[in-house]
């Protein structure tokens, strides 16, 4: 973490600070709600074993075409998939899975990379990771029972490929400094751990999350057209999610991610932040919607809104119909009102994101955990 990372987070903590949370904890373990692509065989007792960890890279290392993404060949990215299937069938036949410890280690490791490069955007990965979490969980669809998060598809092309995903190698890319240091974490758990990592790090809500799936092939690998279009309107917006299995109050809660990172002209097409402070988990993208006068931006590019006042904050039409549709509009103003109530709202609906398309029976937890933050390891 360079100096200026290392000055400017704890600051964002100290002046971000999230609601209480114990009150909501038992709720949100209670009404966490699951969708599955396929049953598996139970996983076997928890114990953590060090000298495994070697064994499965070891495996992974030592197999045919270990694994790199499908930039040119998704021959070798078949061959690295059974690499690391070796490394799993080494932790089945030993009766190994990791235990909470573990995966707070993992946490640990993509925290501190999180503001190691000042260059990238606005100083974080935090964002990109964030929308790879996101991405690679909101191919669900909960009639046909594929997609989610369960088999990292995006790993395969033309998945990686996708217009929604541009730009997402750079999160991946990241993330394989990690995996190389844990073997043993499937891309689904890294990805979706690294989400949930990002947002609490950068001052949101802790978000429920547990480990189990699994990393598939490229037979798996969903169509294009899955994730949101943001030149589309509420008709659009609704049919994407409620094919997820989420409804409207839901929608607006999981839109609040914007509150984090910016649009790429050479990623979206579109361009510029939703808030001034992108690397900050805040409800300003629900205050800045609903507060701020937005005009249509006059340029070359795709069809976005500009704020009247400074011209420098940007809304996507997807983001814009949230203050007029009637029911999404409901939902925003009372997350605009009511930071906490956000916090919690969004913290169970990404929760419920992360896990689509997981089979019950692979979880190695029966109830989501929550990990710590470097700041509550650091205050004991």
């Amino acid at each position: 973490m360079s100096m200026l990372a290392a000055l400017r987070a704890p600051a964002r903590r100290a002046a971000f600070t999230a609601a209480p949370r114990t009150a909501i904890r038992t709720s949100l373990r209670t009404s966490f709600r699951k969708y599955s692509t396929e049953s598996a065989p139970t996983p076997g007792p928890k114990s953590s074993n060090t000298w495994l960890y070697a064994a499965i890279g070891g495996a992974a290392l030592t197999s045919a075409g270990y694994y790199f993404y499908a930039t040119s060949s998704g021959t070798s990215t078949e061959a690295g998939t059974a690499a690391k299937s070796a490394g799993q069938a080494i932790k089945v036949k030993a009766n190994f899975v990791p235990t909470q410890e573990d995966y707070q280690k993992v946490y640990n490791e993509i925290a501190s990379i999180l503001e190691e490069n000042d260059e990238y955007d606005d100083g974080s990965y935090g964002p990109v990771l964030v929308r790879l979490a996101w991405h690679s969980s909101g191919t669900y669809d909960k009639e046909t029972k594929t997609g989610g998060s369960n088999y990292a598809t995006m790993r395969f092309e033309p998945e990686a490929l996708h217009g929604a995903n541009n730009g997402l190698n750079v999160a991946r890319n990241v993330l394989e400094k990690i995996k190389e240091k844990f073997p043993w974490i499937s891309y689904g758990d890294l990805w979706t751990l690294a989400g949930v990592v990002a947002v609490q790090e950068m001052a949101g809500p802790k978000v429920p999350w547990r480990p189990g799936r699994i990393d598939g092939f490229a037979k798996d690998a969903t169509p294009d057209g899955r994730l949101p279009d943001a030149s589309q309107g509420a008709e659009h917006l609704r049919n994407i999610f409620y094919r997820m299995g989420f409804n409207d109050q839901e929608i607006v809660a999981l839109a609040g991610a914007h509150a984090l990172g910016r649009c790429h002209t050479d990623r979206s097409g579109f361009e510029g932040p939703w808030t001034f402070s992108p690397i900050t988990f805040t409800n300003d993208f629900y205050t800045l919607l609903f507060n701020e006068k937005w005009v249509w931006r006059k340029w070359s590019g795709p069809k976005q809104l500009a704020d009247k006042k400074t011209g420098t904050l940007m809304m996507l039409p997807t983001d814009y119909v949230l203050a007029t549709d009637k029911s999404f509009r409901k939902y925003g103003k009372a997350y605009a009102e009511d930071q906490d109530l956000f916090f919690k709202d969004f913290s169970k609906a990404f929760a419920t994101l992360l896990e689509l398309g997981v089979p019950e029976s692979q979880w190695v937890a029966s109830e989501p955990w929550l990990l710590k933050p470097l700041s509550e390891q650091e205050s004991k």
